[in-house]
């Protein structure tokens, strides 16, 4: 078993990595648990605990939605976060404009459908997630910090290809690395 997703690499930019520290510096007194800028991605499936002999299938599933995506570009822009203002569970920052993002999805979602594969409960909303909240101690403070950051353009991407990665936990955090890269045509 291989536990598994598929995702879109970022390359964090000075721009980035100047607002993950500033957040990281502000929130420094609280129980956050911060992603690792070498791991920054854009989820576009999670498959979990998956039997290597899926793996083959799964691929070709991939290839095949890469092959109908053309590259497209968007901008990552503004922070966020998901759960209440009351529960905050996740730190992230946001994709604009989001439709090609969502669409390479439908697309993956659809040649996964035909090898048994269902697409997820949720829907889809492309985002970086850039920290998991275990706790919070002052959660007036921490609403301050994230409205102080919630708006303004970090970075521009152009996509030209996703992955397949294995993720392998361990107490220092995840360890990713790619199975296999699907590119759009050009």
């Amino acid at each position: 078993m291989k536990r598994l997703f598929a995702a879109i690499k970022v390359a964090p930019s000075e721009a980035f990595l100047a607002r993950y520290y500033a957040l990281k510096k502000n929130l420094e007194n609280e129980k956050i648990k911060w992603v690792d800028p070498e791991n920054i991605h854009i989820t576009m499936k999670f498959f979990g605990e998956t039997p290597e002999h899926h793996i083959p299938a799964i691929s070709i599933a991939l290839k095949e939605a890469a092959h109908q995506t053309p590259h497209f570009n968007y901008e990552i822009q503004h922070t966020g976060i998901f759960g209440s203002s009351y529960k905050p569970r996740v730190i992230w920052f946001g994709i604009q404009p989001h439709d090609d993002i969502v669409r390479l999805s439908e697309s993956i979602f659809s040649e996964l459908e035909k090898i048994g594969i269902e697409g997820d409960r949720q829907n889809f909303v492309p985002h970086l997630t850039i920290a998991r909240i275990k706790e919070l101690e002052d959660k007036q403070f921490f609403q301050k910090v994230i409205d102080k950051y919630r708006e303004g353009f970090i970075q521009k991407e152009e996509v030209n290809k996703f992955h397949l990665f294995e993720s392998r936990l361990s107490p220092a955090g995840p360890r990713y690395s790619i199975i296999d890269s699907y590119s759009f045509p050009e």
